[in-house]
């Protein structure tokens, strides 16, 4: 779910001043949320964990690529990032099953 707060962050790195897109923006960033999750896994939008941080990054670069519709090169610019996050995820993840 996307909150008015993540809506507000994200329109004001895009500089987006208006609200008549907010339906369409709410449903590119839980596009793009989605499409992280399956690539790097699980974080949380509101952590304050270094990949909690990261990958909201990494949402609102993908979410800004599919706004402008060039989402098609999102990935291949990207891609270091998304692996590096993807390693880091699954490596808490590792840490956590060994407590």
């Amino acid at each position: 779910m996307i909150t008015d707060e993540f809506l507000k962050e994200f329109k004001e790195r895009m500089h987006i001043s208006h609200n008549s897109e907010d339906d369409n923006l709410k449903r590119l960033l839980s596009f793009s949320i989605s499409y992280i999750k399956e690539k790097c896994g699980e974080f949380d939008l509101n952590g304050k964990l270094n990949t909690d941080l990261r990958a909201k990054e990494l949402v609102f670069e993908r979410t800004r690529y599919l706004y402008n519709d060039a989402v098609e090169f999102f990935e291949d610019n990207f891609l270091s990032e998304i692996t590096s996050l993807g390693l880091d995820l699954a490596e808490e993840v590792d840490d956590n099953d060994q407590v």
